[in-house]
């Protein structure tokens, strides 16, 4: 028979558990990750929450921060080397998840522009573009978009009608894409489009004849963001415009993977914005003479909401590390965008009711951050394509078709 130690004291008791870090999750995340997200906090704290307001509501994105962000690594923040930081995984996770909780629109321009058009040029370019365009684009003096989407090939890409035809030595491109962010300002367009060959990537000056970008106007969602048309008309191009390391939807399929990877921390930093609020109103807003924080049905939206952040944070943590690894699978990447995605969007519904008619003015944050997720949702793929992509995992039978 086992009895106990004679000199066993009982274990100090633990503190209460942190309303903004329940899990403590901060234990696992090391000095320089909590470093990293420290100091985007901070950015988001001075310079966009402040002015996000303004600046959805004119449906105006702010330029005048994109150097900024360049000199604190945000831009092409995963990758080595051309003036990029070359943090980790989950440092630039932690970065996107305070830069959604200040706006999803400032954390797509971040993804636009490192997660997709850098990383373009960085896995497929040629040295020449590399050194030609990566370092201007990490300090934010040249900006990139991303052209995949058309008008008539969103969650097919492999039915794109763009095409490039080689004349000579020259490539001469015509085709349309929609719903590309930065494209009105951007100075490089990588376009990927079909050819005899397959479907290829181009760098494509915005100042070349016969391209054209328009904003998409009437927008209610990401309007602190610029998402645009994009029209080619006999755009010619020299043969070292090709990206030279891709060939076929893997090229595109890579990016997009690296931009799935930060919604899944940008999405709970949108999340955790709407808990924050919903917190402090319930505790402020009185109602049949008492808090309506002390009301049950309150408590218990939120506690659910308190659930999904947490756990979503955990999934997203997790993914890190094994991106960190090299052992993350494009499959997990659709786990964690098509949970934390979806979860965000009803964190922030939950935490409207709460809110009540407040909750749709923006006089707090609520609102714009359910609108946002609602494009969030949509693109780098949509809930049921994530769905079929997992649903292929499981069961080893595609269902696309």
């Amino acid at each position: 028979m086992t009895t106990a130690r004679a000199d066993s004291s009982p274990r100090e008791t633990s503190k209460a558990p942190d309303p903004r870090d329940f899990l403590n999750i901060d234990a696992h995340l090391s000095e320089e990750e909590i470093g990293v997200r420290e100091d985007i906090r901070a950015f988001v704290r001075e310079r966009i929450s402040p002015n996000i307001n303004g600046w959805w509501e004119r449906a105006a994105f702010p330029r005048e921060i994109v150097p900024e962000m360049g000199e604190r690594g945000l831009l092409g923040m995963h990758l080595e080397g051309y003036g990029c930081a070359g943090r980790s995984a989950v440092a630039y996770g932690l970065a996107c998840m305070e830069l959604e909780a200040g706006d999803s629109g400032l954390r797509t321009f971040v993804s636009v522009q490192g997660s997709l058009a850098m990383t373009a040029i960085h896995k497929f370019g040629s040295e020449e573009q590399k050194e030609e365009w990566l370092p201007p684009m990490a300090k934010g003096e040249r900006i990139g978009c991303f052209g995949l989407t058309e008008p008539e090939a969103g969650s097919d890409p492999a039915s794109m009608k763009t095409f490039a035809r080689k004349d000579g030595t020259d490539w001469v491109l015509n085709g349309s894409k929609r719903w590309i962010g930065m494209g009105t300002i951007a100075a490089v367009a990588v376009i990927w489009a079909q050819t005899d060959d397959g479907i290829r990537g181009f760098l494509v000056p915005t100042d070349a004849p016969g391209f054209t970008a328009t904003d998409i106007q009437n927008k209610l969602s990401m309007r602190a963001s610029i998402q645009c048309d994009l029209g080619l008309e006999d755009v010619r191009l020299p043969e070292a415009a090709m990206l030279p390391g891709a060939k076929g939807l893997r090229g595109p399929f890579a990016c997009l993977n690296e931009a799935r990877y930060g919604i899944i921390w940008g999405s709970m930093g949108a999340a955790r914005s709407c808990l924050e609020c919903a917190v402090e109103y319930a505790r402020g807003r009185e109602q049949f003479g008492k808090p309506i924080a002390s009301f049950q049905l309150t408590q218990r939206k939120l506690v659910d909401m308190l659930l999904e952040v947490e756990k979503g944070t955990l999934l997203a943590l997790h993914l890190g590390r094994m991106k960190g690894e090299g052992t993350l699978r494009p499959e997990q990447v659709s786990f964690g965008k098509l949970n934390n995605v979806r979860e965000a969007l009803d964190v922030a519904r939950e935490a409207r009711t709460i809110l009540g008619g407040n909750g749709v003015t923006l006089e707090y944050p609520v609102m714009r951050h359910m609108n946002n997720l609602e494009s969030v949702l949509t693109y780098e793929g949509t809930s049921e394509v994530h769905t079929l992509i997992l649903g292929n995992a499981l069961t080893g039978v595609p269902a696309f078709r």
